[in-house]
């Protein structure tokens, strides 16, 4: 890796055990799902993030790889109702899954039912017991209120992570955004970016501001399998989702 792959005196591919690698477009093949694998056992990618009806394929493609599987739930509108969301969760874990990534009831926190919104996350919580979960809670759409009252519940509940946005709403995540949840859930709980995080100059500036994981499509190009993209992201940028949901 040269110079002018760095990233101020930092090596992209540190980055790799950040990194969900993540393919959740619907027309996604089986020979596209196992490229995905394959490249995350290549390069060491934190998981490989999918939709629940590949979720016992990448678990036989990575085993004994140390690369987890990790399965969308409720996604991406979050509004499939509590019950099917544990059994969602139930099923991935019982095919193999070892994350799973949630998407909070939007509508309930959004007109206040936080009895709602509680009650689908400790439905998902109670069938995930083992599995690492993390909660998607959609932050564009969301005021810095209800962001904040999503990360307290969702930190009331037991999850592992909250994360910013599916990338298949009106934006991604934001630095600013990153920051918030940060200081809401604390040092212990995990924060992930998603949604538009295409170099590693953005992957930095993510991890900078408190993310202890990214979400991301683009993940070669962000460990360096490509050049690198020079361009700033501010505190109050949002980065355009990729096509495919990030």
């Amino acid at each position: 890796m040269t110079d002018t792959e760095q990233v101020g005196s930092r090596d992209p591919r540190e980055l790799a055990r950040f990194i969900d690698h993540t393919v959740l477009k619907a027309e996604a093949s089986r020979a596209e799902v196992a490229r995905y694998c394959q490249e995350a056992r290549a390069n060491g990618f934190a998981s490989v993030c999918v939709n629940a009806v590949h979720a016992g394929f990448v678990a036989e493609q990575l085993a004994g790889s140390g690369v987890k599987t990790c399965v969308v739930v409720g996604f991406p509108l979050g509004a499939s109702g509590a019950a099917a969301k544990a059994d969602e969760a139930a099923l991935a874990i019982a095919a193999g899954a070892q994350e799973i990534d949630m998407v909070i009831d939007i509508g309930a926190l959004i007109e206040g039912d936080l009895t709602r919104c509680r009650a689908d996350l400790d439905a998902v919580r109670a069938a995930t017991r083992g599995a690492v979960l993390k909660v998607i809670i959609e932050a564009c759409l969301l005021d810095d209120a209800q962001k904040e009252t999503a990360c307290r519940l969702a930190k009331e509940a037991g999850a592992d992570f909250v994360k910013t946005s599916t990338g298949f709403s009106t934006g991604g995540a934001t630095l600013a955004d990153i920051a918030l949840m940060r200081r809401v859930v604390g040092p212990a709980m995990g924060v992930k970016a998603s949604g538009g995080v295409r170099t590693a100059e953005a992957a930095f500036a993510f991890l900078d501001a408190g993310a202890t994981r990214i979400g991301a499509s683009a993940s070669l190009a962000i460990v360096g399998a490509g050049k690198i993209t020079s361009g700033k992201t501010t505190s109050g940028d949002t980065a355009p989702a990729a096509a495919g949901g990030y």
